[in-house]
């Protein structure tokens, strides 16, 4: 690692014991300071406002003063371990025994070449050996810090690690003053945004007369081996008042854990990766060994709410995901199965879907769940050696079909669920035992299929072998993987040890099933690989910083989809976000035009009976692509927001917008239950003339919009319902 110090690193080489050091750049500089025996806080991070450096104390970490009583930050590491426990009991993951005994050892700073500042602070326990090393990092000039902990045992006694932060976050403002916000994450209902005052789950129980706070925390966990099912692995703190905002999200890709409560008339944030208690995640450190946490990340926002705090999280996100072309290109993909063939392709279904995707603007074309299917039990428990149908493609085979697809001047792609393999499949009986999960020596068995555990070199073999017949021998350019199952706790066994608790195996797996994902693509530089699991259930940025797109749902019903489709963004980059847009022949033009808008801000991903429509349904569709082409190159670097909040399932209206460049982007959908026309504040533009283009649909449709500058608000007419519009507003002139 190289690079020079900036002024706030420099800083950051002196402390120790009682004294107080800096860190940072012009756009974040976090205070630490160390108690007298030792233990090192984090007590401020400032943020700028309007160009200047914020100020303020720890009852502010966004930089801004604060009001009321002095509030106390936490150590900057929390650990439970057997043996140790905590020093205040209850289910709150602070206060933990460890955690007060880590002492400062050192710290150094420095910029790397990737324009990151990190920062690593060196903390040790003498009496039970256990060294925890402290890894901030920033990219320059970006309010979003980032954090994970090595923690080494240099003792001489085993320690058994059972729950242990990537990043805490104490000295907030009351509960009084916040707002607590969580992402419900279900299949088919992604993204679904909700908020509360957190005062509404920490009662005021007068801490002055009991001399201690609450033990109640607002906590959220994951469930089961999809990191995204039940709730994003995200959360988010506003200030009602002040507007500053404190928005997080926790890179793991299986078990995560994050609270949020009160402490010394303050409030605290603390970010786990899996524990014990939520995931049978334990991690047994002989003596020399060491783990890593997943990191965590948390962006601040000063006065600019839940919106700012999310364009900083995509700016950070952006500049922390492997490079690929994609992330610019923005390519238009058609995948055979919504609504469509649904996992049963043939050359005959296949070859006019292609004529007519190409003639829509695809530049992409996936043939999705179904190609490998020749058993006449179904695919569904005899999937695993990925292997072309006879049957389904006579003259041939599935290669006269990829020659099809480029022939048609489209990229030609395919599904893939690497992960499982069938009961019945052959693979099954020809890789070990413990080349897949088990439990006690079982090997574990889900929906009909056992899971491969990408840690054995059996499993990662046949998967290699997989991958480069298909990128490499049939030339297929786009792989959608998939992941059906949830295999909750995960697996016991360990390469070395031979056991190990099945959260520690689960999490071991992932991240070996990340590097297999990295080493494809470094063999396979041009391939596109989007991350799906049954839709949105692996929407975690540790998947998304090495793959290039995320499938948001499976949702089927196009009047259900916009409020998923408006809230994607704030869990994945517009461009790496996939929105089904499933037109159908018998759509009215309304609803193809409807279905259409909802992914032309985020990725396009085409599917529908194009093949069946008139020849003005498919120019409508057509239209729609062209118009998608046009603005994709300001989503690249867009950022989104949400002119009537982020939307609840049942609203009538929605609206998601992206400022990019000179331009923003609305699109607004209206359904059933609400008036004719909604209002939306744009305040940005206030005070400015602009011009407001209708992109989508090209052809009248009767909806209009209307832009009024005092008052920075744009009207939208929407005369029926379901109907859709996508604006761009620039500046007149």
């Amino acid at each position: 690692m190289t690079g020079t110090a900036s002024a706030a690193e420099a800083e950051a080489a002196s402390g120790g014991a009682g004294q107080a050091f800096a860190w940072g750049h012009a756009g974040l500089t976090a205070h630490f300071a160390t108690d007298p025996d030792g233990v090192v806080r984090l007590v401020r991070l400032a943020v700028p406002e309007g160009g200047r450096d914020g100020s303020g104390d720890a009852a502010a970490p966004a930089g801004r003063s604060a009001d009321g009583p002095h509030t106390a930050p936490l150590p900057l590491v929390e650990v439970l371990a057997l043996g140790y426990g905590s020093e205040w009991s209850g289910q709150r993951g602070i206060e933990t025994a460890l955690g007060a005994r880590l002492r400062y050892r050192g710290h150094r700073a420095v910029r790397d070449d990737e324009d990151r500042h990190r920062l690593t602070i060196d903390l040790h326990d003498p009496d039970s050996g256990l060294t925890a090393e402290v890894r901030l990092s920033s990219p320059d000039g970006l309010p979003a810090l980032r954090g994970e902990v090595r923690l080494t045992n240099e003792g001489t006694a085993p320690l058994v690690v059972q729950a242990v932060t990537s990043l805490t976050l104490g000295g907030l403002p009351s509960p009084d003053a916040l707002d607590v916000h969580v992402a419900r994450n279900d299949w088919l209902a992604e993204c679904r945004w909700t908020s509360e005052p957190l005062r509404t789950r920490i009662v005021d129980l007068n801490r002055d007369a009991h001399q201690h706070d609450s033990r109640a925390a607002r906590t959220l966990h994951s469930r089961g081996s999809w990191p995204s099912d039940g709730h994003l692995p995200m959360g988010a703190l506003t200030d009602r008042t002040t507007g500053d905002a404190w928005l997080w999200q926790i890179e793991s890709p299986t078990g995560w854990r994050w609270e949020t409560g009160e402490r010394a008339h303050g409030s605290y944030a603390a970010l786990h990766g899996p524990t014990d208690a939520e995931h049978q995640w334990r991690e047994h450190l002989a003596p020399g060994a060491s783990f890593t946490t997943v990191p965590a990340t948390l962006a601040l926002a000063r006065g600019g709410g839940l919106d700012e705090a999310v364009a900083h999280l995509t700016a950070y996100r952006r500049a922390t995901r492997r490079p690929h072309p994609d992330h610019t290109t923005l390519p238009v993909v058609f995948n055979d199965y919504m609504n469509t063939l649904m996992g049963d392709p043939t050359t005959e279904r296949l070859l006019p879907l292609i004529a007519a995707a190409a003639e829509a603007g695809a530049e992409y074309f996936c043939i999705d769940s179904g190609w490998y299917d020749d058993d006449a039990q179904g695919w569904w428990d005899s999937v695993g050696a990925w292997q072309p149908s006879t049957r389904r493609f006579p003259g041939g085979g599935i290669q006269a079909v990829l020659d099809h697809i480029r022939s048609h001047g489209m990229v030609p792609g395919l599904w893939l669920e690497p992960e499982v393999v069938g009961v019945r499949s052959p693979v099954a009986a020809e890789l070990p035992d413990d080349a897949f999960f088990q439990r006690d020596g079982i090997r574990l068995t889900e929906h009909g299929r056992h899971h491969l555990d990408l840690r054995h070199p059996a499993a990662r073999a046949h998967l290699d072998k997989t991958i480069d017949r298909i990128a490499g021998e049939w030339g297929v350019g786009y792989l959608k993987l998939d992941y059906n199952i949830s295999i909750a706790p995960g697996t016991d066994w360990h390469p070395e040890t031979g056991r190990t608790a099945p959260g520690a195996g689960l999490l071991a797996h992932a991240r070996a099933y990340q590097d297999w994902l990295a080493t494809a693509l470094d063999r396979h530089p041009g391939l596109v690989i989007e991350n799906c699991a049954s839709g949105g259930m692996r929407m975690d940025w540790s998947s998304l910083a090495v793959t290039q797109l995320q499938s948001t749902s499976d949702q089927q019903d196009l009047l259900r989809y916009p409020p998923i489709a408006a809230s994607a963004p704030t869990a994945v980059p517009p461009e790496q976000g996939a929105v089904w847009a499933y037109p159908q022949p018998a759509f009215t033009d309304d609803e193809i035009d409807f279905t259409l808008a909802g992914a032309l801000l985020g990725r396009v991903h085409l599917s529908g009976h194009l093949d069946r429509m008139s020849p003005p349904q498919l120019a409508r569709v057509r239209a729609a692509v062209a118009a998608y082409r046009r603005l994709r190159g300001d989503l690249a670097t867009g950022v989104p927001f949400w002119p009537l909040g982020l939307p609840g399932w049942d609203d009538a209206w929605v609206a998601l917008g992206v400022r990019g460049g000179e331009a923003t982007y609305v699109t607004v959908w209206r359904r059933e239950g609400g008036p004719a026309d909604c209002v939306l504040p744009l305040g940005h533009l206030a005070g400015r003339e602009v011009e407001v283009e209708v992109l989508h649909p090209a052809a009248a449709s009767g909806g209009e919009a209307r832009w009024d500058a005092g008052r920075g608000e744009l009207a939208v007419a929407l005369p029926r319902t379901p109907m859709a519009l996508l604006l761009r507003l620039t500046p007149a002139g």
